[in-house]
């Protein structure tokens, strides 16, 4: 604790001798004010709630015979663990939520803008919001996906286009 307020004086003593602003400053203290990110706000609001959820407690959805997925939704996220078996399509769509796919294990070939990407255990693929795209399982897949906002076609169940393959 002592380290810390001595290191906060420097700091100080620092910004005062260059005559920086006091925010756009750092050295070599940690900084203790709370964490600001470009003009999103990160207090919390009233219905803040902190989840601990072990994925053996979430529903397993069977969405088609090649196809399950689990998800889990926060306040302006949404993780989802997706099952697939070789040779599971994807159908190609489109949605106003950005995801990010991280695959676990197995593989995926995404058609998307004009190209194929085999997406292999241990690498993410990032989509931009509103971009077309396909998805084919090359062996059985489990991928995570991260979507911001959450979707609501899953949440509501009115994602048609998977469960209908």
């Amino acid at each position: 604790m002592r380290e810390r307020s001595t290191n906060m004086a420097r700091a100080k003593s620092a910004i005062k001798k260059k005559g920086a602003k006091k925010k756009s400053a750092i050295v070599g203290a940690r900084k203790t004010a709370a964490f600001r990110q470009n003009g999103v706000s990160t207090k919390r609001t009233a219905n803040s709630v902190l989840n601990y959820v072990p994925w053996s407690t979430v529903e397993l959805e069977e969405l088609n015979p090649l196809l399950q997925r689990q998800f889990v939704v926060g306040h302006e996220i949404m993780l989802a663990r997706v099952l697939l078996k070789k040779r599971c399509i994807v159908p190609e769509h489109s949605h106003v939520n950005e995801p990010v796919t991280y695959i676990l294990e197995g593989a995926l070939k995404f058609w998307i803008d004009g190209k194929e990407i085999v997406v292999s255990a241990g690498e993410l693929l990032t989509i931009p919001p509103n971009m077309p795209h396909k998805a084919e399982a090359l062996v059985d897949t489990v991928d995570l996906d991260v979507f911001s906002p959450p979707r609501a076609d899953w949440i509501n169940k009115t994602d048609e286009y998977l469960r209908s393959n």
